[in-house]
């Protein structure tokens, strides 16, 4: 009988050389990597705590706290650029060569530039939203300027307007999920490492920066992915918008992509039971002969 699933039971302390990386572990079985998402009092608990029992039936399951984000010890740099490194220390660290990967908006890519970089340590990768770019609408999408409004001078109202735009059912918005996020987003430490990422200061230097580089970004080299892969995506999403699945899924070699209707950014929450049904048949699913 599996012990219940609670924030307390599941939390994990990883020292490393650069300061102690704190996940949640869950379940028995192959090693499932679970990434979180940005954005105003995100931690990797609150993504995923509702799907952890059903993954932890058939996985081991990890949810990586991102330093920067207040829970796990901050890194020097861009929180979205030490992202990657944290991966790779926390792979190691607990010694594991080869994971499948689950990763919202922001851990959809940071999964994606870890399989990219590392071909042979992804077996399957699973996206919510965030990954490629936008084709149509246009960029950035409502969602990442409501979070940028709110970087730059929080308010609850602002948070409120930005949690709206992250689903389609608001009802999902309650008090009790205004009042962690702001309790955490309003802390000094997490609110001076957001307006590194989502600034409207740092926007405006990152934007610079892309324009004057000669690397290819990301979703250029999507063509070289090898872990087969499953694009979930909600189709009323204001934050990454449905068109931007259109170039992974057509450039990735081995991509398949589930749309859910009457949803947001969120799909793991707000589609909850469906999600968890195809990401789970993707997942154990044998491969061919």
């Amino acid at each position: 009988m599996m012990t219940e699933l609670t924030h307390a039971s599941t939390r994990r302390e990883l020292p490393t050389e650069q300061g102690v990386l704190r996940y949640h572990e869950a379940g028995d079985g192959p090693p499932l990597l679970l990434l979180h998402g940005s954005g105003p009092g995100v931690t990797g608990w609150r993504n995923y705590r509702d799907n952890l029992a059903t993954f932890a039936a058939h996985f081991r399951c990890l949810v990586l706290e991102f330093p920067g984000f207040g829970v796990s010890d901050p890194a020097d740099g861009h929180p979205m650029v030490t992202a990657g490194s944290a991966v790779t220390r926390f792979l190691d660290g607990l010694g594991l060569r080869q994971v499948d990967v689950i990763g919202n908006s922001m851990g959809g890519i940071v999964g994606t530039r870890f399989a990219l970089a590392h071909p042979d340590r992804v077996r399957r990768l699973v996206t919510i939203g965030g990954i490629g770019r936008n084709l149509f609408s246009p960029g950035p999408g409502e969602g990442i300027n409501l979070l940028t409004e709110f970087t730059d001078a929080p308010s609850r109202e602002k948070l409120v307007r930005w949690l709206n735009s992250m689903v389609h059912d608001r009802s999902l918005v309650t008090e009790e999920l205004i009042e962690e996020r702001w309790e955490q987003a309003t802390d000094p430490d997490t609110l001076a490492a957001a307006r590194r990422m989502y600034g409207s200061e740092a926007f405006a230097a990152r934007t610079a920066a892309a324009a004057a580089s000669d690397e290819a970004p990301y979703w250029a080299t999507l063509h070289r992915l090898r872990a087969k892969t499953l694009l979930t995506w909600g189709r009323d999403d204001r934050v990454s918008p449905l068109d931007m699945s259109i170039l992974p899924m057509r450039t990735i070699p081995d991509a398949e992509l589930h749309v859910f209707p009457d949803c947001g950014h969120w799909v793991m929450i707000e589609r909850k039971a469906a999600w968890e049904s195809a990401v789970l048949a993707f997942l154990t699913r044998r491969d061919a002969a």
